[in-house]
């Protein structure tokens, strides 16, 4: 591709199998509890609360295939095998029947497309570097959820890059780290995982559309009876109606937890909705001085408004922040690697 890394990093080691990597993480862990525990039933409680896996649906793939999400998410748009399209289990058509170009920073595949660019503003220690993938969707379910280790739960995390590969994804970013926390309305690809409102959330709609919703104002199934296919719950509303939404630099999330600040000069991850199936989506780098210092909210908002969204929403930032594109991760997380997380959203290759 033609978008350049702008710090190159190492040579990466041939990655094994996701299991092994899995096997040592909670070797690992095992370590760390049998060091720590005995420090008191506080250093317990934290590592319980936010280190150790705790899984509630260990296949999430074969639980979305039993509650045949994708096929009534392809009916209720009316697309049947009569139609020329072929229904699979991931959500993405046929690959015999997609034709799929990948051309340095722009990918096409029938009715989708995605262009990748590289913005660079300001300069020495105000220099800011952001990325876009501006997404048209031939169908708003070819914009898919996918969480790490295919499992649902809290502390269970991958990269993004890993969790694309699983899923044989063109186009990535970070999600909301729902995993973080046990609020907030999560359904994903058609499916209600969570429904303990607590915030404002997005809602991405089977029909293209897409919605900033008080969660404590319904419930998950009344969203998915709407026709909600996705939702993000993180936030605050950057944009809405085409306007900066006011006083967005004095949110904080989590604030139950301590580390709830989101304010300052951070890396970050938005979504913008210029129109119906037409999404940007933003990745800014922060931290790394005469690179990218990162943005405050409202200069996050003015660069999704800039690009013609009339509707954006902030997801997780930090080092979660993460852009990956055939095969590669584009953007430089500003801890000089990917830093795991606990779901993405993703665009499948021949989707």
């Amino acid at each position: 591709m033609s978008i350049p890394t702008p710090h190159p990093a190492p040579p990466a080691p041939s990655e094994p199998p996701a299991t092994g990597r899995r096997r040592r993480w909670r070797a690992a862990l095992v370590v760390v509890l049998a060091v720590l525990l005995p420090l008191g039933g506080a250093t317990a409680w934290a590592l319980d609360r936010f280190v150790v896996e705790h899984v509630e649906i260990a296949d999430v793939s074969a639980y979305e295939a039993a509650l045949g999400a994708d096929a009534s998410s392809r009916a209720s748009e009316g697309a049947t095998a009569g139609d020329g399209r072929s229904a699979s289990t991931d959500g993405s058509d046929d690959a015999s029947t997609s034709t799929t170009t990948v051309d340095g920073d722009t990918y096409t595949s029938d009715g989708t497309s995605i262009t990748l660019s590289r913005v660079i503003t300001g300069s020495g220690d105000d220099t800011v570097t952001y990325y876009v993938a501006d997404v048209v969707l031939s169908d708003m379910t070819d914009l898919r959820s996918a969480f790490a280790q295919d499992a649902f739960g809290t502390n269970i995390t991958e990269t993004t890059s890993d969790i694309a590969a699983d899923h044989d994804a063109v186009l990535a970013i970070n999600g909301d780290y729902y995993g973080f926390r046990d609020t907030g309305i999560v359904i994903r690809n058609g499916v209600v995982y969570r429904d303990e409102g607590a915030r404002e959330g997005l809602a991405l709609y089977r029909d293209g559309h897409v919605e900033v919703y008080d969660e404590t104002a319904t419930d998950a199934q009344s969203l998915v009876d709407a026709g909600v296919w996705n939702t993000l719950s993180f936030g605050p509303a950057l944009v809405e109606d085409g306007e900066v939404v006011s006083g967005v630099d004095d949110v904080e999330v989590d604030t139950n937890v301590g580390n709830h600040s989101i304010q300052g000069e951070q890396p970050r991850t938005a979504v913008g909705v210029v129109d119906e199936n037409h999404l940007v989506l933003v990745v800014v780098d922060g931290r790394q001085e005469g690179y990218s210092r990162g943005v405050t909210m409202t200069e996050l908002a003015g660069i999704v408004q800039d690009l013609g969204a009339t509707t954006a929403y902030n997801i997780d930032g930090g080092g979660s922040s993460t852009l990956y594109f055939d095969g590669e991760v584009v953007n430089s997380p500003s801890q000089g690697r990917e830093r795991g997380t606990s779901d993405v959203l993703y665009v499948a290759d021949g989707a």
